[in-house]
């Protein structure tokens, strides 16, 4: 096959489906992105994952530090850019006829509960009424630097509400 070729079988693919190339993308990154903090937790083997207050809660993405799931294009596009949650957080409340706060303050927790529904939507799919699932350590992590709380009170994983 030439190269003219490739590309346009490449054009092809990627016009059916565009996600593709987020998927070519991450596995042709830079390294040094989103490069891996020190003291790494023992049970993390993406280098990106911090300690984690809960046991249930420390779980990693198991990918090698170049191919990290939190460094993956799709994070930055599907999860934590302002314009999509925006748009994800209007949705949620009209399904649930829910009004954000006025409280300005509050955008940033926000918008790290809409990054976090966006990313088990992406991972997982519709999970249904009372199941529930881990997020990495990693993209929780990149989340949270995204959309800090000022005085650094998050809630964690729940494992179900009764």
């Amino acid at each position: 096959m030439t190269l003219e070729q490739a590309q346009d079988v490449l054009t092809r693919v990627v016009d059916r489906d565009p996600g593709v190339l987020f998927d070519i993308l991450s596995h042709s990154a830079p390294p040094g992105r989103n490069a891996p903090t020190e003291n790494q937790p023992p049970w993390c083997r993406c280098a990106h994952c911090r300690e984690m207050p809960t046991d249930i809660e420390k779980k990693c993405c198991l990918h090698p530090p170049e191919h990290c799931i939190s460094t993956v294009p799709h994070v930055e596009t599907y999860i934590i850019q302002k314009g999509v949650l925006r748009l994800a957080r209007q949705l949620w409340n009209e399904l649930r006829a829910m009004v954000d706060g006025p409280d300005h303050g509050e955008d940033n927790r926000q918008f790290r509960h809409a990054a976090y529904r966006q990313y088990v939507a992406w991972r997982h799919g519709s999970l249904g009424a009372g199941r529930r699932v881990v997020i990495p350590s990693c993209v929780v992590w990149k989340i949270r630097d995204t959309f800090p709380d000022p005085n650094e009170h998050y809630t964690g994983f729940i494992p179900r509400r009764l």
